[in-house]
């Protein structure tokens, strides 16, 4: 599946989520070397992005995508645990050029706050988000990712983006076949579902996130 070139130039509106999750909670998920979980207080860091990219970038998609918050070197990264697209051109970019695990999926993302992921294998999930306060700037950020490719080099993507923030409140909730799934993905895990997806969204259903936000009218760019 062909898919445009790094790095990807991308606008629209996402929903981001933090949540902080006991650190015995965490899976044993295939992190870089040399990388680990962001741990204060015996807590790690969850970050939670629904995401409707649109016309106008070099690729119009949504995405639902679990990120934890890492030590990267001296400083702070994320690393995607789990991800799902409702394009195949992205699923097989963010693969092959950052060694992120997309997943494919159907999402529907509304006006009015609500969205729903559902995909092969998994009980689906649905989020709900209300402003609480819109702010009147535009907010400029700068992060990265560090993946492991599948040839075990650690990639790290370098990510930037400036929107219209708002701080509010969101509910996410999964199915209760999540829930009965060990730590590491397994035990009740359908057949055909990665592993650290599995994992990933049964932490999800034991927690609630700790604040979100909506960023509006963004512009971004992932990659170099």
């Amino acid at each position: 599946m062909p898919f445009p070139p790094s790095p990807w130039h991308l606008t629209g509106d996402m929903v981001v989520s933090l949540w902080r999750v006991p650190a015995d909670d965490l899976p044993p998920w295939p992190l870089p070397r040399g990388v680990r979980p962001w741990v204060v207080r015996r807590r790690a860091t969850l970050l939670t992005f629904w995401a409707d990219y649109r016309p106008g970038g070099v690729l119009a998609y949504r995405e639902f995508l679990i990120a934890l918050a890492v030590r990267h070197g001296r400083g702070l990264a994320g690393s995607t645990v789990a991800a799902w697209v409702d394009d195949e051109r992205s699923l097989a970019g963010g693969r092959a050029l950052w060694g992120i695990p997309k997943e494919q999926g159907v999402i529907a993302l509304g006006a009015d706050g609500r969205g729903e992921l559902t995909a092969n294998n998994i009980p689906p999930v649905r989020v709900t988000y209300r402003d609480l306060l819109r702010l009147p700037f535009r907010l400029p950020a700068r992060a990265h990712l560090v993946q492991r490719l599948p040839d075990g080099r650690e990639c790290r993507v370098p990510m930037r983006i400036s929107g219209r923030p708002a701080l509010g409140r969101s509910r996410v909730t999964t199915g209760a076949g999540v829930r009965e799934q060990s730590r590491d993905g397994s035990a009740g895990r359908q057949p055909g579902v990665a592993p650290g997806a599995s994992a990933a969204l049964s932490v999800l259903a034991r927690h609630r996130p700790l604040l979100s936000l909506a960023v509006r009218d963004f512009r971004g760019t992932v990659g170099s």
